[in-house]
């Protein structure tokens, strides 16, 4: 009985020398508390069915954890998604919104606008060089016209060999006018003129002055300028030749009782082509606001 009462003894002394120290090395080093809390954590949840909720921090990915495999590949996705370039919005492919399209107008005209635009300039300019060949038919056809005069009433010469700038004689006005005979008192063999042709004509008027002598009344005015309607674009017609100019100014000027100005200091001042252009501006105006006075059939 002794006996058997020592061999019990021995081995509880045993498990306390064996079991003891590794109790208390695992309380010392505390992973082994950790351990036995994770087993009593999986036995908690075998037992009671129910899982510790996990706490997420502020801004997470979700408000559940996903198993592992799963949150792996949705925060891959969020990594790639965010590291993609931004793509251009839709409204972009159509003509986008308002900004896009006024970011559009700034970068200036495309190709095809550019060359739309540089087709609109070759417009004006053929329509220029066809007036110009209109106009240099027209006054081709003038001067041998003129030319063809069987009384020499008018002759041209052309001033620095342009053909848009002329200065014609004028030779011969009624004989029976006081002006005729003051040109034959002051050996005035022709009234010179200027004309210079626009660009548009002959559907716009030549601009037409006085250059000497220097004449009085007969609706020549200051600078050599011409009182006539049919000078202006309101009286002018295409069909009008200069012939047909010269021979009513003519008429115009032994109506208005036209005389050779011979007063000292003044018969020797010559026209200025400025005073003229001015002068006949003003009295454009005058007429357009008052009206034109045409004279009766019978005074020619």
């Amino acid at each position: 009985m002794a006996t058997l009462l020592r061999k019990i003894g021995l081995i509880r002394l045993h498990n306390r020398d064996t079991e003891d120290p590794k109790h208390h090395h695992n309380h010392r080093g505390g992973g082994g508390g950790q351990q036995s809390a994770s087993l009593r954590g999986k036995g908690g949840a075998k037992n009671g069915g129910h899982k510790p909720q996990q706490q997420h921090p502020a801004g997470g990915a979700g408000d559940a954890s996903p198993g592992p495999g799963k949150g792996k590949g949705k925060r891959a996705a969020e990594l790639a998604q965010r590291d993609k370039p931004p793509q251009p919005a839709a409204g972009a492919a159509s003509g986008g919104g308002p900004r896009e399209r006024a970011a559009g107008a700034r970068a200036g005209p495309g190709p095809a606008a550019a060359a739309a635009a540089a087709g609109g300039s070759l417009v004006p300019a053929a329509r220029q060089q066809h007036c110009t060949q209109v106009r240099s038919r027209r006054l081709m056809k003038e001067l041998q016209d003129i030319a063809r005069l069987s009384d020499r009433f008018i002759s041209v010469e052309l001033v620095d060999e342009s053909l848009f700038d002329w200065n014609v004689k004028l030779h011969q006005v009624d004989k029976d006018s006081v002006l005729w005979q003051d040109m034959k008192e002051t050996n005035t063999e022709f009234i010179l003129l200027n004309l210079t042709f626009p660009d548009n004509f002959p559907f716009s008027p030549p601009f037409m002055r006085v250059l000497s002598p220097r004449l009085e009344n007969g609706y020549v005015l200051d600078g050599g300028a011409i009182c006539m309607e049919l000078l202006t674009p309101r009286g002018w017609s295409s069909a009008y030749t200069v012939e047909a100019v010269m021979r009513q100014f003519a008429a115009s000027l032994v109506k208005g009782q036209g005389r050779i100005c011979r007063k000292a200091g003044k018969s020797k001042k010559s026209f200025s082509r400025k005073e003229a252009e001015a002068t006949f501006k003003s009295l454009v105006k005058t007429h357009e606001k008052y009206g034109w006075v045409t004279p009766p059939v019978s005074d020619g």
